[in-house]
């Protein structure tokens, strides 16, 4: 069997689910720097893919949706982007050296802890933490002028509209029909960014195919879905029940089974590195909004979106008889500067990295539904799970080129 290499270099898009067995979904939480922990799991996922396809293998080649919040749909922009030989832009081994060398310039920290604090609790006072400016240029280098419709792989990226008080939810499905919602890449990963309290709101045009213009008032998508797994399956769900020509088949609200869904978490704070009730029941805004060293009510609302959604698919998939289709990872042990969105600092972000590191040798878990913590599920180890989903993902891929009359030779995006 050829590698991947050998195979045609136009080769950038997987093939239709139409022509396969499964809908394959890659999602991706919200969490700022904490990124790197989902970026050491992405890189050591698509090492296996590699290790099965060929050297050139990357995860956008392999799943049908990867959805992203906040650093999230960052990192999905990075796995998706055409470069100048229409392949993925970064390889996920890529994510983690990026992240260590502009998160300390995303987020400049001060040099003397103490003071910095005072300061930060005035600036949260009178404006965001970070004015956003290193962030923005980045973003703006690194994507270009792609668009939404220019993805290597359908992407799903929420956003929240500050002026209207509603999601917005930035779906390639929805940028091949509306031509206002193609927006470049770079506003819609800057938006999807922008946590309240810590980075400035953002704004953009977009124009219609006929020059009517619709303007855009955003901020960071975990203020509605900071876990973004259920958002994508309901946009597939939605494209299968509109005859999306990508999903030739029928597919009943229960068959669950047809997904192969990876939710990766960016980790949260153990529990005892938590809030006491017999502190909060004395804040007001003001400790609200910057006890700790932090935004609590950021922290209260991302975590509680996060884990809404894996307590659901947790259970729909277990209750439908399909729990491995759903693989969770998630870290609930973080001391608390580890746990920080923020905290740039090069011996944080290392740890950072050894956090993700660890996760891949600890069992998969589940939530225990009464206690919220994770609990092992079975022996088997995150790392043991992702080489298993690896080898499904590699099957289905030669499946759908097996049946599908374009072959392998694929020179555009399937309609």
């Amino acid at each position: 069997m050829p590698s991947f290499s050998q195979m045609e270099r136009a080769r950038s898009f997987l093939q239709s689910p139409t022509y396969g067995n499964l809908v394959t979904v890659l999602s991706i939480d919200g969490g700022g720097i904490r990124g790197i922990i989902p970026g050491t799991i992405l890189s050591f996922l698509e090492s296996e893919l590699q290790k099965l396809d060929g050297e050139d293998a990357r995860l956008a080649d392999y799943f049908d949706v990867i959805t992203g919040t906040s650093t999230g749909g960052l990192v999905t922009a990075m796995l998706t982007t055409p470069d100048e030989n229409n392949r993925p832009l970064f390889s996920a081994k890529d994510i983690n050296a990026f992240y260590l060398e502009h998160c300390p310039k995303i987020f400049p920290q001060d040099s003397a802890p103490l003071i910095g604090e005072a300061v930060d609790m005035v600036k949260n006072l009178t404006g965001p933490k970070y004015d956003g400016k290193y962030l923005h240029n980045i973003v703006k280098e690194k994507l270009g002028d792609k668009r939404l419709n220019d993805t290597l792989t359908n992407v799903i990226i929420p956003t929240f509209d500050i002026k209207r008080l509603q999601p917005t939810i930035f779906s390639s499905y929805e940028a091949k029909k509306k031509s206002c919602v193609d927006a470049l890449l770079s506003d819609i990963c800057i938006a999807t960014s922008a946590a309240p309290t810590y980075l400035p709101a953002h704004h953009f045009e977009t124009k219609t195919s006929t020059g009517e213009t619709r303007e855009f008032h955003l901020i960071d998508g975990g203020v509605a879905a900071n876990n973004p797994a259920l958002v994508a399956i309901n946009e597939v769900t939605k494209e299968i029940h509109q005859g999306n020509s990508d999903f030739n088949f029928s597919m009943r609200p229960t068959e669950y089974g047809r997904f192969l869904v990876v939710s990766l978490g960016t980790g949260s704070a153990k529990c005892e590195e938590k809030y006491h009730a017999n502190d909060v029941a004395k804040w007001g805004l003001l400790a609200w909004l910057t006890s700790g060293g932090s935004c609590p009510l950021i922290d209260v609302f991302t975590q509680a979106s996060s884990d809404m959604v894996d307590f659901h698919l947790a259970t729909v998939f277990q209750a439908l008889n399909c729990e491995k289709s759903y693989l969770r990872i998630q870290d609930d042990t973080l001391e608390k500067t580890v746990s920080s969105v923020d905290i740039a600092t090069k011996e944080n972000l290392d740890n950072l990295v050894k956090v993700g590191e660890k996760l891949l040798k600890k069992p998969v878990s589940r939530v225990n539904m009464d206690t919220g913590a994770l609990e092992p599920a079975h022996q088997s180890t995150n790392e043991e799970a992702l080489v298993r989903i690896a080898r499904i993902l590699s099957r289905e891929r030669k499946v759908r080129e097996t049946q599908s009359p374009h072959g392998k030779a694929v020179t555009s995006k399937p309609n």
